[in-house]
């Protein structure tokens, strides 16, 4: 018979005995064999409802954390001590599938590629390419030695719709897929209990049942009840936005399945100790699974821009053809064919197509997307750099977006008083000292800093305490040289949040905590419990005295094992005005948000020696009666640059809400700290007035805390009327489901909203959203592959950056249609005239091709170098639903004026370029049919000269190269004037040299096309005198100045009806 084991070895002996698990791990395993198995009954995922996507949305409801053991084994047909059978493992497997994240349906790359070859836009382009073609073939059958300029004009669009179209799927495909990136969280095995055996089998073989064992640095491969456990943590920062390590244990502790302790969750992390639990939930059906469902199956909403650039098309296809279909009907009354009219309707609908705009357009975001890039700000989508622009809420959450997610000394409370330490950079630090002249605490400091009232010169309370928190601390530094090389608050170390920020403090203001933790021996250990909820060490030390125990923990723990407090060196009764101190302290650091830990210490008697047996679990030696020394309470800081970052958005009309898993009362310190809330809650009216809450008047109350299990009771009407009569809100302790509700809810009061993130719980949020910004550092693959933006910084100040920018490129691009646009009327004008007035041509379609893929491209492009105008960051977000980029207005503007303006210098030029040959306006009106007959060889001028029809058609294509460049020059002006919508060019300045540029390039490709041999006459153009450039000048000068005349009146009369109909 074997001898009876001890308490500690019957411990051990537990079934997840990790000495043997070790073991098992090392055995081969067939996972080939396995995995056949599992790939057999793998599916893929359906597109889900409007039903199955609701039922995600909604928080997790089960059960499994409630029962009692034997009840949950009961439900799945297990035991606690032997594991399933494997019979029953298979025929599970079988039933529900592997436990793996199932992938959704994906559309093919085709389907992909010929999206973007079909998009709004590109639609318009390639009707126009086809009418362009039918054109040229009822053109060819009535006339063979029809020219091909038709032809031309439809592969110059095919070609731009083509490159461009190219260029959109390469920048999407650069996008990541979603589930990839869960796919990440799966562990590639588990060490599990079966028929009684341990044995390590593939991660995605587990089913609802099995006994598994996780210990510290396991990845958790499925949802579990935990059944046993020692000293077990986990970080749920990813799943719930927690920043510190939760304690998991088989304790039932609340009704909310993510906040009990004896429930972990699948893709979380084991930070230290073990346990063993049981499967709950696999697959899919893990928490985590339903979020990644959750997040592939969300419709990407249409960008802005999109629907801005769906918008134009809609415009410019109504005012195409209702051009066309106009003159069509005049040509018809007139007696032209029926043919002839077509022919003609087709190319007034063509002359409408602006066929470089989608180019400019791609190209502008590009650049735009580079030069955030440099900002660190990496652009995935390209649409996405305006919708960034143009959001009114931005939900921002809080670990490791707007705090550092990493736990700092904040303030300590020692005798008898609150001292802040500075959180991030030690040389601000309100506690600051020379490192000892000795290496033992008990030799005074020479103080370097203090903005305290406290001096720290002789203060034994304070050395004290910071001995504690030396020795009672198992975190330490990575001992590799490179880690030791950086800098105190960034260097690695192995150890949970709490213990690592105690250490970076200690070794930041004493330095060489190792070499004093290696002169004060560590003799024994207690690690925290959830049942203890203390941490305790006993340590030889340096002066040869007795043995000294240190202990730190939950502070109401604490202070039940003291009866003595150190207070200005003296040791003192811990009475009850001590006591009453020591709360008023511990709530105040309580109500910041921050972690308070309670520290204390025992000098042991001469009994308790390095020899001595020390048990752990029966305690034979003092662990009351200790002395209180204080606190030091700790917090997830706020990142520097955050506060300006939230002033500059309220600036800028942009609502910012917190959106949290964490605690409501860390959440509110936080947003209170950084600019979140700056106005009093409810609550914080009811008690500076003294009333309750009831009584506070709801019209005062304009920021609040909203908790999950508020959220919970909610319904849509509440929330949309909680998020209307608050400008200023927190929401904290919600479930990732709840997290997408809030967003639906933002959007649905008419603003673009924008999601911050760095977690796997912000994933079906930032999917959702209009734009979702992840931070690249911190954020995990998860979050990087749903988001829009990636803050390379982890800064949520490059957001500020990442708006003006965006605002920015709505402005440029706007700019760049109505430039574009612009010229519709100068290139549409020269069909009407031809027909109304019976004039030769004035602009063939290849010059048309000429001026909008030659002359007007780099102009276009030299319009998203503009800088911003005054205010930028000061004007309300835009109404996207009424504050358009094109509309009436901007029509009838471009058209009426700008257009007529510029077609005026290009009949100019070509009338002045006849006359001085002899055919002066009243000789060309009523004409073209004799002009364009071959049969009259002797066409006489207003001076009775003959021309041959040859003669003619050279004289017409200089006259139409004076038109080309009447509308040139008149373009330069107005690309000068689109500088600004409101600011005057003279304030502006001429600082774009891309533009100043683009002017000189503009005038050499006209000069290129005008003048080369050969290039000129397959364009139709002749080379002209320098006298012939010289009629569109006034006409220039004239656009530039009744623009500008425009902006001052603006400026002079804002708000009044001339102001409303010239500006959109």
């Amino acid at each position: 018979m074997e001898p009876e084991k001890s308490n500690s070895e019957k411990r051990k002996s537990t079934s997840f005995d990790l000495s043997k698990s070790s073991v098992s791990i090392s055995k081969k395993i067939d996972f080939q064999k396995q995995a056949s198995v599992v790939s057999d009954i793998r599916k893929i995922k359906r597109n889900l409802s409007k039903e199955e996507i609701n039922d995600l949305k909604k928080e997790i409801d089960i059960d499994e954390h409630k029962i009692s053991l034997e009840s949950l084994c009961a439900r799945y047909d297990t035991d606690a001590e032997t594991g399933l059978s494997e019979s029953k493992a298979l025929e599970l497997l079988q039933k529900n599938g592997p436990n793996a994240l199932t992938p959704p349906k994906e559309a093919s790359e085709i389907i992909k590629f010929l999206k973007q070859m079909t998009s709004g836009f590109a639609l318009l382009l390639w009707a126009g390419s086809i009418f362009s073609f039918i054109a040229f073939v009822i053109q060819w059958s009535q006339d063979k030695d029809t020219p091909y300029d038709s032809i031309w004009l439809g592969v110059a669009l095919a070609v731009v719709v083509i490159l461009t179209g190219c260029f959109q799927y390469y920048q999407e495909s650069k996008s990541g897929k979603i589930m990839d990136s869960f796919k990440k969280m799966i562990p590639q095995s588990a060490l599990v209990k079966r028929d009684g055996q341990e044995k390590t089998i593939s991660a995605e073989e587990l089913v609802v049942g099995d006994c598994v064992y996780v210990k510290i640095g396991d990845r958790l491969p499925a949802d579990i009840r935990i059944v046993k456990s020692e000293s077990f943590k986990v970080d749920n920062s990813s799943l719930t936005g927690e920043a510190e390590p939760q304690v998991r244990s088989p304790e039932f502790s609340h009704e909310n399945p993510l906040e009990t302790k004896n429930l972990a969750f699948f893709g979380t992390f084991a930070v230290e100790g073990s346990c063993q639990g049981i499967v709950i939930r696999t697959g899919d059906n893990t928490a985590m699974g339903r979020i990644a469902t959750l997040a592939s199956g969300l419709d990407q909403n249409e960008t802005h821009l999109a629907g801005e650039i769906n918008h134009f098309v809609h415009i410019v296809t109504v005012v195409a053809i209702g051009f066309g279909v106009t003159f069509l009907i005049i040509m018809l009354a007139l007696g032209y064919p029926i043919i002839n009219a077509i022919v003609f309707l087709i190319g007034v609908v063509v002359s409408n197509v602006p066929e470089g705009l989608i180019a400019c357009v791609t190209i502008s975001l590009a650049l735009t997307a580079k030069r955030m890039a440099k900002k660190n700000c990496l652009v995935k989508h390209l649409e996405a750099v305006e919708s960034l622009g143009s959001v009114g809420i931005i939900c921002s959450d809080k670990t490791g977006t707007l705090t550092m997610n990493r736990m700092t000394v904040a303030h300590m409370w020692l005798g008898n008083k609150i001292v802040e330490v500075h959180p991030d950079d030690v040389q601000n630090s309100h506690v600051l000292f020379n490192k000892a002249y000795l290496e033992d605490f008990d030799t005074p400091y020479i103080r370097r800093f203090s903005v305290q009232p406290f001096d720290f010169v002789d203060s034994k309370d304070w050395r004290k305490l910071v001995r504690c928190a030396i020795l009672c601390n198992k975190a330490a530094f990575k001992e590799d040289a490179e880690n030791m090389a950086k800098d105190v608050w960034k260097r690695e170390c192995n150890g949970d949040a709490s213990e690592t920020a105690l250490l970076q403090y200690t070794e930041a203001v004493h330095g060489n905590v190792f070499n004093y933790r290696n002169e004060n021996k560590k003799i024994v250990e207690i690690p925290f419990n959830s049942t203890n909820k203390f941490q305790l060490s006993i340590h030889e030390t340096s002066d040869k005295k007795n043995l000294l125990l240190v202990m730190k923990g939950a502070p109401e723990k604490i202070l039940e094992k003291c009866d003595k407090i150190l207070v200005d060196g003296e040791t003192l009764e811990m009475n009850d005005h001590w006591k009453k101190e020591f709360n008023s302290a511990y709530e105040y650091l309580g109500g910041l948000g921050e972690r308070v830990l309670g520290f204390c210490d025992l000098r042991l008697d001469e009994n308790f020696t390095s020899d001595f047996e020390f048990d752990t679990e029966n305690f034979n030696f003092p662990t009351t009666g200790l002395r209180f020394l204080g606190f030091y309470s700790l917090i997830d800081p706020p990142k520097p640059s955050v506060p300006e970052a939230i002033s500059r958005c309220r600036s800028a009309g942009i609502q910012v809400f917190m959106v949290t898993g964490d605690h409501p009362i860390t959440a509110k310190a936080i947003a209170q700290s950084v600019g979140i809330i700056t106005y009093e809650t409810k609550e914080d009216i009811a008690k500076r007035l003294k009333i309750p809450i009831e009584r506070v008047n709801k019209k005062d109350v304009k920021a609040c805390v909203v908790h999950g299990s508020q959220l919970t009771d909610m319904t849509s009407d509440d929330l949309d009327k909680l998020i209307r009569e608050h400008k200023e809100i927190v929401f904290a302790r919600t479930s990732p489901q709840q997290k997408l509700i809030i967003v639906e809810a933002c959007q649905r009061t008419k603003m673009l909203v924008g999601v911050t993130g760095d977690g796997v719980n912000d994933s079906p949020a930032m999917k959702k959203a209009d734009i979702g910004i992840s931070m690249g550092i911190t954020g995990s693959d998860v979050s990087k592959q749903v988001a829009d933006m990636i803050l390379l910084d982890d800064n949520f100040a490059s957001i500020v950056t990442g708006i003006e920018e965006g605002r920015l490129i709505f402005d440029n691009i706007s700019k760049i249609v109505s430039y574009t646009f612009a010229k519709n009327m100068s290139q549409l004008t020269p069909f009407i005239v031809y027909v109304l007035c019976d004039v030769p041509l004035a602009l063939g379609t290849i010059s048309i091709l000429c001026v909008d893929l030659g002359t007007d491209i780099i102009p276009s492009l030299s319009l998203a170098y503009e800088k911003p105008e005054k205010g930028i960051m000061t004007r309300k977000p835009r109404d996207p639903k009424k504050d358009k980029m094109t509309n009436a207005r901007m029509v009838s503007f471009c058209y009426g004026q700008i257009g007529l303006c510029e077609a005026s210098a290009g009949f100019f030029g070509f009338f002045v370029c006849l006359a001085e040959c002899g055919f002066w306006p009243s000789r060309a009106i009523g004409v073209r049919s004799y002009w364009d007959s071959k049969d009259i060889p002797d066409f006489r001028d207003s001076y009775g000269q003959e021309w041959t029809h040859e003669q003619r058609k050279r004289l017409e294509r200089s006259a139409q190269t004076c038109f080309f460049v009447g509308i040139v020059v008149s373009q330069i002006a107005n690309v000068l004037i689109s500088k600004t919508k409101r600011e005057s060019i003279f304030k502006h300045g001429i600082r774009n040299m891309y533009m100043n540029f683009a002017i000189l390039a503009t005038i050499g490709i006209a000069c290129f096309l005008a003048y080369v041999p050969k290039l000129n006459q397959a364009l139709g153009f002749y080379p002209i005198y320098f006298l012939w450039w010289l009629p569109g000048i006034p006409f220039a000068i004239f656009l530039f100045f009744h623009v500008e005349i425009k902006k001052i009146v603006c400026k002079i009369l804002p708000g009044s009806w001339y102001d409303h109909e010239l500006n959109w």
